[in-house]
């Protein structure tokens, strides 16, 4: 059978998996956002896995085009919000209801983005069952983007502290005075790590920009109103904001 454009991206099938619960116009915009961001999602993670590879085995120009392209990404996924902002709270209310128990906070990908960068707490994979929680013990156990990136600063002659090179992987990164010194004096005598380094801000800040977006985006279509699946809405979200994956990137910023 020849290979067309339909079939190599399977079309047929792909277009036929947006079905409403209800006949809201609206729910049809709804369903195909958030599949699109699922489809982002998984990129996103399978450039994050070759990220920590590139970086293991210390090829930095390498990683610096994989960061570049997690960032673009990452920068349309944020400006999705803008058209799902184009729904009205009432359009929303119109078929919220169908959704029940359906929640975006069971999106196991986005938990993985999570557990992938560092920001780890073994209580979100209880949340989950069968192969999905699989994927997330598996993302808890393996070490994250940051672990290969102070491995490959250790390797380049930097005094990157025993603690942060043998940490518990399963633990959120924590803080570290001796981690921050020694990125200062990356910034000070290694250009291309600090342009690696510079890299990983942005993407820490991309990720707390599209909680932000995600945030506001969420109050203005159900206000202070309880999210879908019973969670808090707009409140637990709003504890999720401006919390850094990488803190030592932004500590060292006081100490230049």
């Amino acid at each position: 059978m020849t290979l067309t454009y339909g079939s190599y991206l399977r079309l047929d099938e792909l277009l036929s998996l947006q079905r409403p619960e209800s006949d809201e116009h609206d729910e049809v915009l709804f369903i195909v956002i958030h599949q699109v961001y699922e489809l982002w999602f998984k990129e996103m993670l399978h450039e994050l896995d070759r990220l920590r590879s590139l970086l293991e085995m210390d090829l930095g120009p390498q990683a610096q085009n994989t960061l570049k392209r997690i960032l673009t990404v990452l920068k349309i996924a944020v400006a999705q919000t803008d058209v799902l902002e184009t729904m009205t709270p009432l359009d929303f209310l119109s078929f919220r209801d169908r959704l029940e128990t359906a929640s975006g906070s069971q999106s196991v990908q986005f938990r993985e983005l999570e557990f992938a960068l560092g920001i780890k707490d073994a209580r979100v994979a209880a949340d989950f069952e069968g192969d999905e929680r699989r994927r997330l013990e598996a993302r808890l156990a393996a070490p994250t983007i940051w672990d290969a990136l102070v491995g490959h600063l250790a390797r380049r002659g930097h005094p990157i502290p025993a603690a942060a090179l043998d940490r518990d992987v399963t633990e959120r990164i924590a803080p570290s005075e001796d981690v921050e010194r020694a990125l200062i004096a990356v910034y000070r005598e290694d250009p291309e790590s600090a342009a690696i380094c510079e890299r990983f801000l942005d993407l820490d800040e991309g990720v707390q920009e599209w909680r932000y977006r995600h945030v506001k985006m969420v109050e203005r279509t159900i206000g202070t109103r309880r999210g879908t699946g019973g969670s808090s809405g707009v409140a637990f979200l709003k504890r999720t904001l401006f919390v850094p994956a990488f803190p030592d990137l932004w500590a060292a910023r006081s100490a230049f």
